[in-house]
């Protein structure tokens, strides 16, 4: 079983919880197909224990084999942590409103 830390990392990628590090796991990953179908199956399931798993699994084996890979995703996870692991960003047009926040106690309203 991977290390506790990699399964975390796998929920946020299977989430889009962390979108610098989903970024640079895809990228890595575009040319593994077997790593990309890992995670691709986490996105599409992100509740389900087995595809976070076998993503891990392979996040666990890129670190091996690539070490410099494996620094930047442990930094970028604590870059995420330090955050309080909340991220709002809005890319393209938006018609409407849009509200970017952690915490909410009450309503909102427009």
């Amino acid at each position: 079983m991977p290390e506790p830390i990699l399964i975390s990392i796998a929920t946020a990628l299977a989430t889009k919880a962390a979108t610098g590090l989903y970024d640079l796991v895809k990228k890595k990953f575009s040319k593994d197909p077997k790593a990309l179908k890992a995670l691709e199956a986490a996105e599409a399931d992100p509740r389900n224990a087995e595809p976070i798993e076998a993503l891990a699994e392979r996040l666990a084996v890129a670190e091996v084999s690539d070490p410099a890979f494996g620094e930047a995703l442990r930094t970028g996870w604590a870059q995420h942590a330090e955050t309080g692991g909340v991220i709002n960003e809005i890319s393209g047009t938006v018609l409407g409103n849009v509200v970017q926040t952690r915490d909410i106690h009450g309503n909102i309203t427009f």
